[in-house]
């Protein structure tokens, strides 16, 4: 079985001092993607491999994430992610090697919405903070499909 985690940045700044590529997240943002990582980390879950676009506001939170975990491996960060075709996530989670058995990608919205509709017909918008976990009854990532996805849970972030 493999299990992928979608994560959602958090709150970007919304003064476009920067480039897009470049917005941090907000002050709000910044302490509730601590929020979320420490909440997910308390799950004792075990991630063998975060993957993350390398926009600041995304690998901020990769790395907030990865500091919660007490993750000690290397975030693969994918600038493919950044701006990404829904085919072009698929291509990332395909291309991952079949020892990595769970998987959290973090990225942008309209993406990761295109992505859980694909895989498991969601039916709302991935929120800003929301993480996704799916499973698959497959043995390798190139196998994954909405025919063997399972929506395990879909949590936004708590107030």
């Amino acid at each position: 079985m493999k299990k992928l985690y979608i994560v959602r940045h958090t709150q970007k700044e919304e003064a476009l001092q920067h480039d897009d590529y470049d917005r941090e997240l907000s002050p709000e943002g910044l302490e509730k993607a601590k929020k979320i990582a420490q909440n997910f980390a308390n799950k004792n879950l075990p991630i063998d491999l975060i993957v993350a676009s390398p926009a600041r506001r995304t690998k901020i939170t990769a790395e907030i994430f990865a500091q919660a975990l007490d993750y000690k491996k290397s975030i693969m960060f994918n600038e493919v992610l950044y701006m990404a075709f829904v085919n072009e996530l698929f291509e990332t989670i395909f291309y991952t090697f079949d020892s990595v058995d769970s998987m959290l990608l973090v990225g942008h919205n309209p993406s990761l919405t295109a992505l859980a509709i694909t895989l498991v017909g969601f039916k709302e918008k991935f929120e800003m903070g929301a993480i996704m976990e799916i499973n698959f009854d497959c043995d390798s990532w190139i196998d994954i499909s909405k025919d063997n996805a399972q929506l395990v849970s879909y949590e936004l972030p708590s107030e």
